[in-house]
């Protein structure tokens, strides 16, 4: 549809507290401020018309490239034109990530590289998810916009001129060789605080400072494996997509994108599922991130100890990123969704759902960052977490919604028992370790009645696999996990038997479907794509099972899915498209963890 650029037809660019989506044609079509799950200023993505956006446009014939700055999120749009070359530059200051801040500025430069060029501006914010009106005053230095609880500054700088278009203004000028001029927007909530003009001076030190932050920040990895590029730009995806004053990362900065075009499977993403962070912690603990890792231990802790959920369970899968667990779920019926993509909801109501699974993945993560720290817990922490699992003795054995926050109620997942399975493993491993008070034979003997369970009932003799829910025999790759948590041995036979059968059921060409929604209603119109995350752990699952060969293939195969800048949807479509919100952290931490996996273990067969 026109208007409506392709999903991985962007870049992302941000400042550890909110995100934009930039077009390759230089549009920002997406940003909410002044958090990612703040309303949104600009988007377009989810109504061409009524959504809003920053647009910088040039009058050349070929298409624009887009590309990063290498090891950075400074992105830079090319215009290329037999009269001359452009450039934007975008990027969004960091300047004290930890501190919540109330204004937020995105920074775009234009230059010319080669001849003349004439570009294009518009902007046209639209406030509160496009619902609230705003006033504008174009002054002599700044044009202000204001709406209700939120204002936008916006400064041209070099021969830009504004010009009042109703509500929203344009510009439109001519840059040669070597000139310089810049777009400063600034966003945030009302407070009446002017902000001062900016000098080109400043801009350029904005850019210097943006670029060196990443570049220490990247600096800090130990990965120098044989992916360095992919690892770096997916380790820089997953900084962007944390926020900063807390530690938690939102599965992804958008909402409404769909997993299939003009469907119904259209969800908010910008919240911190307890699954995905916690998945996380290994990832950049592998890379040396530690801090990152230990400041989401330190949110996850928080959340333990306050017990505060929507749900009435000790934890539930999902919160906003300072911990808050309200996230009513609303649809936003005047904008039509991306082409077409009805509806388009805000908030998230499987945030209640019953999800068993995510106190084995909290149990892990946990795990993992004190032993990667050699810290012994603090007997708070470790009497939240003992009573959680005090609590999970009698709670393990219920039908929940699972991993996918199906909408077909309750089942025996599989993969819900083996994560409580983990849960208790990981508490009696700790208790041991750091010599905690704790009744490890409940747990032990919880952990093991799920094992003999998940052998005797997930278990289909028949298929000779793993099955997603007891009495069904419909495979799941959620399990493609059961080797990594150590429940069973990447070359038991019961696994790889189970493993081939995901690949003629769930694999496509390498890629791979999280399960079969005909043979497993989940209670959702519609189909989707493959799911890249999947398509990782598929890797990671070859090469723990010594199909090093199959498992460097699927991995490089993958990769050629990346949009040009490197980032991943959440799916992929029938015909390579990119899919649902983008982009989505549990992909890259994927990639990363597949990555770390086949560099060990080839060096291993070596």
């Amino acid at each position: 549809m026109r208007g409506y650029p392709a999903i991985a037809d962007h870049g992302l660019i941000g400042d550890l507290q909110t995100a934009a989506l930039v077009s390759s044609d230089g549009t920002v079509d997406w940003m909410c401020a002044p958090r990612f799950d703040s309303p949104s200023v600009f988007a377009a993505l989810l109504d061409h018309e009524r959504g809003g956006h920053l647009s910088v446009s040039a009058d050349t014939q070929r298409p624009p490239v887009q590309l990063y700055l290498q090891d950075t999120a400074v992105l830079v749009t090319r215009f290329l034109g037999e009269a001359g070359v452009g450039e934007v530059v975008d990027f969004m200051p960091v300047d004290r990530p930890e501190r919540p801040a109330a204004r937020h500025r995105l920074v775009r430069i234009l230059r010319v590289t080669r001849g003349r060029v004439r570009f294009s501006l518009e902007c046209r914010p639209r406030f509160d998810y496009g619902r609230a009106a705003h006033r504008v005053d174009v002054g002599e230095h700044m044009v202000r916009f204001d709406g209700p609880g939120a204002q936008g500054f916006l400064q041209g700088l070099g021969p830009i001129a504004w010009t009042r278009d109703g509500d929203d203004v344009r510009s439109e000028l001519t840059l040669g060789e070597g000139e310089f001029a810049a777009v400063v927007f600034t966003v945030g909530d009302s407070d009446d605080v002017p902000v001062p003009p900016m000098t080109a001076a400043d801009v350029r030190t904005l850019f210097e400072g943006t670029r060196d932050f990443w570049h220490r920040w990247v600096r800090r990895s130990r990965y120098h494996g044989r992916w360095q590029d992919m690892v770096n730009r997916a380790a820089i995806t997953l900084k962007l997509l944390t926020y900063a004053p807390t530690g938690a990362p939102v599965a992804a900065p958008t909402m409404g994108l769909p997993e299939q075009i003009g469907g119904t499977r259209n969800w908010d993403y910008r919240y911190t599922w307890v699954r995905d962070g916690s998945l996380s912690v290994g990832a950049l603990l592998g890379l040396g991130y530690i801090e990152e890792a230990h400041a989401f231990r330190s949110w996850l802790g928080d959340r333990v100890r306050a017990g505060r959920t929507v749900s009435g369970e000790p934890l539930q899968i999902m919160y906003r990123v300072d911990g808050d667990p309200e996230l009513p779920e609303e649809i936003l019926d005047h904008f039509e969704g991306y082409r077409g993509s009805a509806p388009v909801r805000v908030g998230n109501g499987a945030a209640g759902q019953l999800q068993l699974d995510i106190y084995g993945e909290a149990a892990l993560a946990l795990a993992q960052a004190l032993e990667d720290a050699g810290e012994v817990p603090p007997y708070d922490g470790w009497q939240a977490l003992s009573g959680v699992l005090d609590w999970l003795v009698k709670a393990w054995d219920r039908p929940d919604e699972g991993i996918w926050e199906t909408r077909g109620g309750q089942k025996d997942f599989t993969y819900s028992r083996v994560m409580c399975w983990a849960a208790f493993d990981r508490g009696i491993r700790m208790a041991r370790d750091f010599s905690r008070p704790a009744d490890t034979a409940a747990w032990g003997s919880a952990r093991d009645d799920i094992m003999r369970q998940v052998m005797e009932r997930g278990w289909d003799p028949a298929r000779r696999a793993f099955v997603q829910q007891y009495g069904d025999t419909t495979l799941d790759a959620s399990l493609l996990l059961m080797p990594s948590v150590g429940f069973i041995s990447p070359k038991d036979p019961r696994w790889l038997s189970t493993l081939e059968a995901m690949e003629q059921e769930l694999v496509s060409d390498s890629l791979v479907h999280r399960y079969n929604p005909q043979a497993s209603p989940d209670g959702l119109r519609g189909s989707e794509g493959t799911f890249s995350l999947c398509s990782f752990l598929y890797v990671d699952a070859l090469a723990r099972a010594g199909q090093l060969g199959q498992a460097r293939y699927a991995f490089d195969k993958m990769l050629t899915y990346a949009n040009h800048a490197g980032l991943f949807a959440e799916e992929i479509g029938p015909t390579g498209e990119q899919l649902g919100n983008f982009p989505q952290a549990f992909t890259h931490l994927a990639l990363i963890t597949a990555a770390l996996s086949l560099d060990h273990h080839m060096d291993a067969a070596r």
